[in-house]
């Protein structure tokens, strides 16, 4: 098998500053140039109650994001969660995050690494989960569609908010200076963070990011950069690193 080569390319990532590293390993080991601009922040959240509500009993725990392993294991000070008859992650990364912390998830989905796929296992139907106490654990105003099906399903589902997202305040002059000569594809994981990203560069920077290819990992972000009116936009097969690296390689094929 052939490896992936990038033959140089430039691409921007814009994950959050500490998370960026093994994408941006993983670029630089097939010959592309990884230009690291966090489009996002994480910030701990939560309080007195937010801790008390982590330490009471639950049929299912539900993080959404490594991000809500950290922080949600950060207040409960216990990542073996002995009173949580199952723990679900939302994809692989999370799913390392918890056993790193202590104990394997139950629940992860085999396929794209979304809340969508994660409802759709047979462990999630109505006749299962009636009657449940669920608790997500994710960010301020994170999506609801998990929520709303499994209470849909006959569950209660309650949420326990640990971080918070923001968008970094930049000067993006001398990004878009470079932007010509450095930068050929953008790599984003999530629709907030190309809102982010769009509006750091401002309306000067629009057009080149709008013309610049664009890897995202869930259709629904494929979808809302199209009608954005992004002119190239891949969708990668998982939200894996690898994936990521494997639609960038399609995006120069």
């Amino acid at each position: 098998m052939t490896a992936p080569d990038l033959r140089g390319r430039g691409v921007l990532v814009t994950r959050p500053a500490g998370q960026a590293e093994g994408l941006c390993r993983l670029i630089e080991a097939a010959g592309g140039r990884a230009i690291p601009v966090p489009a996002m922040e994480i910030e701990p959240a939560g309080d007195e109650a937010t801790r008390a509500t982590l330490a009471e009993s639950w049929d299912l725990l539900y993080f959404v994001s490594p991000n809500a392993v950290e922080h949600g294991v950060r207040l409960a000070g216990d990542g073996r969660w002995p009173k949580v008859a199952r723990l679900a992650a939302v994809g692989r990364g999370t799913a390392r995050a918890l056993a790193e912390a202590g104990r394997a998830p139950d629940l992860v989905p085999s396929a794209r690494y979304e809340s969508e796929e994660l409802l759709a296992m047979p462990e999630l139907a109505e006749s299962e989960v009636r009657g449940w106490r669920v608790l997500i654990v994710r960010g301020e105003g994170g999506r609801g569609l998990f929520a709303e099906t499994l209470a849909a399903r006959g569950a209660e589902v309650y949420f326990a908010e640990v971080y918070r997202r923001r968008r970094p305040e930049i000067n993006p002059s001398a990004l878009l200076a470079r932007w010509p000569r450095e930068i050929d594809a953008v790599s984003v994981t999530s629709e907030e963070v190309m809102r982010n990203l769009m509006a750091m560069l401002g309306p000067e920077g629009r057009e080149r990011l709008l013309a610049t290819p664009l890897v995202v990992i869930a259709e629904r972000t494929r979808e809302r950069a199209l009608e954005l009116g992004f002119q190239r936009v891949e969708l990668a097969e998982r939200a894996a690193d690898e994936a990521i690296v494997s639609a960038l390689v399609r995006l120069f094929d």
